[in-house]
């Protein structure tokens, strides 16, 4: 299950296609992509919010992610919808900066379930080989960067020899990601666990149909990227629920529940949120603040999403270690 929600099924799925040629197959319809969406990759951000606006006590612990960075996102948001009536500078330096944080988000999740499955193996990293593979995915989320920018701002300045270049390093940042994994081997007389591989080895993939196919792949990896996460914040749930109320039924009553609510919820939040945000800014604001008010939700979230993240999983945490592992014999 590890292996396959951690980028095993995303590769079984683009390995073949790329080899293929076939990444047309990767273009879906808009209404296909709404659905997706609604069933997976928002399910994957209310479960992050979960992890913060759990209780008072986490939303104390954490007031950066759950009270400052969302007031502040949301004036942000705002000001930019109003200001669509004039210019799109606002809303599109929003989606750039979301589009920028998504590189650090996506090699920073890599590497973190790396890090796990390593360290749950009874074998992590030592500090060389931590920095070969942590370096490894830094040298992917400047191509990250790099390449949206290549794509999404070439009508204003040329990044041809820029995103060229970054793209022939990635070959040596799979090198020295291979020299880390090596070195670990060496050094501990096992291979690393087919679970700590995957992530890895599936940014890299991720990658490569973001470069053959462009900005549409971004979907198909978004997808994978949230089946990723979605295995993380469902353990703490079931965690959790069996300190609280033991084992047996009514663990699988709340889990159960669990996941109607964050799919329920993830369905209004994908479709009727945007869907009523639009039709109520057309009409107080005219047309065209309407048709940007979309890009406003999304960046809001992913934004969120993306600092959320960052700040909730921290294995140095005893607490998030105990949520996170309670189910594993000391």
């Amino acid at each position: 299950m590890d292996a396959l929600a951690t980028g095993g099924l995303s590769l079984l799925v683009l390995v073949p296609l790329l080899v293929l040629g076939r990444t047309d197959v990767l273009l879906l319809t808009a209404g296909v992509q709404a659905w997706i969406g609604a069933l997976v990759n928002m399910p994957h951000f209310l479960a992050s919010y979960r992890m913060v606006y759990r209780t008072r006590a986490s939303i104390r612990a954490h007031p950066w992610a759950a009270l400052y960075v969302p007031s502040l996102l949301l004036v942000a948001c705002v000001g930019s919808v109003i200001a669509s009536r004039w210019t799109d500078i606002p809303v599109s330096a929003l989606l750039t900066i979301s589009s920028s944080y998504l590189a650090w988000h996506y090699t920073s999740q890599a590497w973190g379930m790396v890090a796990t499955f390593t360290h749950l193996d009874g074998n992590p990293f030592n500090t060389t080989e931590r920095r070969l593979v942590r370096s490894s995915l830094y040298i992917l989320a400047a191509w990250h960067v790099v390449w949206f920018f290549y794509l999404g701002y070439h009508h204003f300045v040329d990044l041809t020899p820029l995103y060229t270049g970054l793209s022939v390093l990635t070959s040596i940042a799979l090198a020295m990601g291979l020299a880390g994994f090596a070195m670990h081997k060496s050094r501990t007389g096992r291979i690393a666990p087919l679970r700590a591989w995957i992530p890895w080895i599936a940014i890299f993939v991720w990658y490569a149909a973001m470069a053959r196919v462009g900005l549409p792949a971004l979907f198909i990896v978004q997808i994978a990227h949230a089946l990723q996460y979605l295995i993380f914040p469902f353990r703490v749930e079931v965690n959790r629920t069996r300190r609280t109320v033991g084992a047996g039924q009514l663990v699988a009553f709340q889990i159960m529940l669990y996941l109607i609510l964050l799919v329920v919820g993830s369905i209004v939040a994908s479709i009727l949120l945007p869907l009523g945000a639009m039709a109520v800014v057309t009409d107080w604001l005219g047309s065209r603040p309407g048709q940007v008010v979309g890009f406003a939700i999304s960046t809001f979230f992913n934004i969120h999403h993306y600092f959320t993240d960052g700040v909730v999983w921290k294995l140095r945490d005893p607490a998030v270690r105990a949520d996170l592992f309670g189910h594993l014999k000391a």
